[in-house]
Parts: structure tokens; C-alpha cells; sequence
């Protein structure tokens, strides 16, 4: 199936996503908005019921109780005729007019319970207008039962219906009470449904959601994960069928393709590595005859070198007295000749050993391999009076080849010996410090003499086989050592080089890797030599 293809199944996996939470996000809002309606609804209804309606009934209560105040003063009045009992009459006029102003305003917005203060009020006004002022009027203050009785029938029926409208007003208020209650009641419910309908669309949405990562995402992806499994332990035929959302397919197509290059790669990695065989079977064979020459080399050849210069001894020995100057020159000159001959030859077998043939590795104490080194350079140390200063908390112990150790710290000294200046007594201080990070730890030594010293533009051309800076007349050797104390650094994995700031004569410095069981007595980390 073509990862192109159109429809829901070419969604991305982050494009599902994106669907079932738009999906999530529709019902967060819409359920939102209703309860944040609803809440509106039931604040409204509320605050009407809890600022309104009750302040309204209480305010209700307060002008009946105000009103049968006046009509118990009045009548109070119109047994005694003592004015003491007018008090009460004015203070529940006022008292009825408070209440009158509490309720009208709270009311405002509802017409039918203003219909019945209005009709209490008319009613009152009508009372008072027909009965309470006229018996005010007509009694004598200490005259009591002198008031006309029509006048009290009229009051007691006029106080009769304002009684009535009492009921009506109660009646009416607690239907509003009633009804907003209701109304906060329905309000609860609906919102309690609404919130229940969020969570249970919730708990759907996230089944879903999980259900649709698993078919979408997670079988797919194990089934990518089984077949790359199986092509990593070589069943390298194995095709990969792409399924799921479209970038699973296609990151399946990726694999797929991946798996294609590996198996061409595969087989050209066979053809080569059988090419590497011949090679190598070549190299063996190559190898062979090199250990046969160095046979040669060390053995054949030095022979006849021996004869040479043997018979050229012999020569000068036996015929000398019958020999020019010039003759016996020409004798020195062949002896010399294949005596030099001897040394580069064993020079150049030693370059060419070196890592090859013999090779060991084990625990190398170097200040015992420094040790040997100087007692093979003892005469030459004692003639030219050489100085060796040591590190005072010694040298550590490395993994390596004793022989080749000891041949480098030859080579170095013997160089400081060799180059000394004329008429100064050779100076040669040797160092050591830990260098390098966590990564990868280097023991780093450093080997400065007081002698001639090395130009920069010649720092690297030392270390090049054969490669000399002074004539043979004027200091002996083949060329050779430096090349060689390079070969034998490298060999251990350190590197070796010239230090041109050094100015005082030639400095050396080569590092050699640490190891975590290499020593060295009191040496201090981070020391620079």
C-alpha cells in the first residue's frame, strides 16, 4: 500500500494526534461554555433568592407588622383617648413606609409582587383615610367610647381585606421562593449532567486514544522492531512490509531501503573481503621472504663484510712496511668502509624489528630500562663528564617492551652525549608528568640537554631515516636513531617531538600511555616537566 495515499490513513501518527485532540479540545470548550452558563444561571438565580426574595419577604413581614401596629395604637387610643398610644401609630406609619421603600426596591424587577404591595398600600392608605384619622379626630383626649360605631365597622372591615392582602402578599412571595429554589435545583442538575456527560466523554476519548495509539503506533512500530531485530542477527532476506500511519510507513520504507544497501553492501564486503584474503595470503608470503632476507641481512651478509675488513687487517699487518702512506690510508678508508657497513646493516635490521619480530608487553619499570640504557653508555657517559639529572620521585612503570624502552632512552642519551658543545660538559635532565583528561590518561616526558641544539626548520626532518645535519667527519652515526626512537614511541602509542621554545640546547619530549595500574612514586598530578 502506497504511503501516499489519501483518506484518514494517510495521518501521520502526530496527525492523529492532533485529531483526537481537537476531538478533546471541541468537548473542553463546548463543555465549558455550558457550565460556565449554567454557573451564570445558578449565581443569578441565587443571588435573586438569597439578595431578593428573602430580604423582600422580611421586608414584608416588617410593613404587616408595622401596619397591625397602627390599628392596635388606634384602637388602644379609642378605649384609653391617652395620647401615649398615638406614639406607636406614627412610629408604624414610619416603620411601613421604610418597609414599603425595602420592598419596592427589591421587587423592581418583578411586576406581580409589586401588584401586591400596591394593593396593600392602596388598602392601608384607604384604612387610615376611612377609619384611623377620623377616630384620631373625634376622640376627647380622657373621653374614651366617644367615637361614632359606623366608623368602627368601617375600620374593621377595611382592616379585614388588608389582612387578606397579607395572606395574598405571603402567599405569592413563597411561590417566588419556591419557584427559584426550583429553578436552582434544575440548575444543579443540569450542570451535575453536563460535568458527568465531560467525564464520561473523557474516559471515551482516552480509550480511544488509547486504543488508536496501539493500533496505530504501537503494533506497527514492534512489528518494525521485530523485523529489525531479525535482519540484525543476519536473516538479511527478511522484507519489510510497511503498516500504519503514513510516517511509520515510510520510516518502514526508510528500513526497508537500509536493509536493501546492507545486503548490497554485504555482498560487496564479501566479494572484497576475499580479495583482502588474497592480500593477505600475499602479504604472509611477502612477510616470509622479508624474515629470509633479514636472515640474510644478519648473517650472509655480515660475512663477507668480516672477510673484508679481516683481510684488509691483514693486509696492513703483513705488507705495511712495504706500503706508502697513501696505501695504508687506502686500507683504513676499506675497513672503515665495511665496518660502517656492519652497523647500518644491524641498524636497519633493528628499525625493521621493531614491533615485528620478538615483540613482548609486559610490566616496564622505566627507570630500570633508563638504567640499562646508561650502563651500555657508561664509557661514553665517563668520558665526556654527562650530568644525568633524574626525576627525584622516579620513573613509572608502563606497559611496553623492556628491550625497545631501553633502546629509546640509548638513543636519546647518546644523542645529548654525541652533540655536546666544545669544551662544555653535557647536562641532561630528564622529567615526567601526568597529562591528558578523563578520557584518555598519558604519562609525558621530557629529555633536555645543554648541547648544540636543533634548528626549528630541522625539528621534524630528525626524526626521518637517514636524514643527518652534520657531515660524518664531524659526528659519527648512520642516521638512523631518531628515526628509530620515533618508531619505538609510536609503537607504544605515544607521539615524540622536538620543543622549540627550548632554546638552551635540544629538548625531547614523548608521552607513553597510563595505564590504570602504572606508578609513579611521588609524582605529582598536573606537573608539567
Amino acid at each position: 500500500m502506497s504511503p501516499d495515499q489519501r483518506g484518514v490513513r494517510a495521518l501521520t501518527v502526530q496527525g492523529w494526534q492532533y485529531l483526537v485532540l481537537s476531538v478533546m479540545g471541541f468537548v473542553v470548550l463546548t463543555g465549558g461554555i455550558m457550565v460556565a452558563v449554567l454557573l451564570n444561571r445558578t449565581d443569578q438565580v441565587s443571588g435573586q433568592l438569597i439578595e431578593r426574595i428573602q430580604p423582600a419577604r422580611v421586608a414584608a413581614l416588617q410593613m404587616q407588622a408595622a401596619i397591625r401596629d397602627q390599628e392596635t395604637a388606634v384602637r388602644g387610643y379609642l378605649i384609653t383617648a391617652d395620647l401615649r398610644f398615638l406614639k406607636p401609630y406614627d412610629e408604624g406609619r414610619a416603620a411601613e413606609q421604610q418597609a414599603s421603600a425595602d420592598i419596592r426596591q427589591l421587587e423592581q424587577d418583578r411586576p406581580d409582587l409589586l401588584d401586591d404591595l400596591d394593593a396593600i398600600e392602596q388598602a392601608s392608605g384607604s384604612w387610615r383615610t376611612n377609619y384611623a384619622e377620623p377616630v384620631v379626630a373625634d376622640v376627647r383626649p380622657g373621653d374614651p367610647g366617644s367615637v361614632d360605631p359606623e366608623l368602627t365597622a368601617i375600620g374593621q372591615a377595611d382592616f379585614d381585606a388588608l389582612r387578606v392582602l397579607f395572606d395574598t402578599q405571603n402567599e405569592n412571595l413563597a411561590q417566588a421562593r419556591d419557584a427559584d429554589i426550583a429553578e436552582l435545583e434544575r440548575m444543579r442538575t443540569l450542570r451535575n449532567a453536563v460535568l458527568l456527560a465531560m467525564a464520561v466523554t473523557f474516559a471515551v476519548t482516552v480509550v480511544a486514544l488509547a486504543v488508536l495509539l496501539r493500533r496505530a503506533l504501537v503494533r506497527p512500530l514492534s512489528r518494525l522492531a521485530a523485523s529489525c531485530r531479525r535482519i540484525a542477527e543476519g536473516n538479511f532476506g527478511e522484507r519489510i512490509v510497511p503498516q500504519g500511519p503514513r510516517d511509520i510507513r515510510l520510516i518502514s520504507l526508510d528500513v526497508e531501503h537500509m536493509r536493501q544497501r546492507i545486503v548490497e553492501e554485504l555482498e560487496a564486503s564479501r566479494a572484497a573481503t576475499e580479495a583482502l584474503d588474497e592480500q593477505a595470503e600475499e602479504l604472509r608470503r611477502s612477510n616470509a621472504e622479508l624474515e629470509q632476507f633479514a636472515y640474510v641481512a644478519s648473517h650472509d651478509l655480515q660475512e663477507p663484510l668480516r672477510k673484508v675488513a679481516s683481510f684488509c687487517q691483514l693486509l696492513e699487518k703483513r705488507y705495511g712496511d712495504q706500503l706508502d702512506e697513501r696505501g695504508v690510508e687506502y686500507i683504513g678508508f676499506a675497513v672503515d668502509g665495511a665496518k660502517r657497513m656492519q652497523i647500518l646493516i644491524n641498524d636497519l635490521l633493528t628499525f625493521s624489528r621493531v614491533g615485528r619480530l620478538n615483540a613482548t608487553e609486559t610490566e616496564v619499570d622505566l627507570d630500570e630500562a633508563l638504567d640499562n640504557a646508561l650502563s651500555n653508555l657508561a664509557t661514553a657517559v665517563e668520558e665526556s663528564d654527562a650530568v644525568i639529572e633524574r626525576p627525584v620521585g622516579g620513573l613509572p612503570t608502563v606497559k611496553g617492551d623492556p628491550t625497545l624502552l631501553t633502546m629509546l632512552w640509548q638513543n636519546l642519551i647518546g644523542n645529548a652525549v654525541k652533540f655536546r658543545r666544545e669544551g662544555v660538559a653535557p647536562r641532561i635532565v630528564i622529567d615526567v608528568a601526568q597529562s591528558g583528561d578523563d578520557d584518555a590518561q598519558n604519562w609525558s616526558f621530557s629529555l633536555a640537554d645543554n648541547g648544540i641544539g636543533i634548528a626549528a626548520e630541522f625539528t621534524d626532518k630528525v626524526f626521518v631515516i637517514f636524514q643527518r645535519l652534520h657531515g660524518r667527519d664531524a659526528y659519527s652515526g648512520t642516521g638512523i636513531g631518531l628515526a628509530l626512537c620515533k618508531k619505538i614511541v609510536e609503537h607504544h602509542g605515544g607521539t615524540i617531538w622536538i620543543d622549540s621554545s627550548y632554546t638552551e640546547g635540544t629538548r625531547f619530549r614523548f608521552t607513553l600511555p597510563m595505564t590504570l595500574d602504572d606508578t609513579a612514586t611521588p609524582l605529582l598530578e598536573g606537573s608539567t616537566p
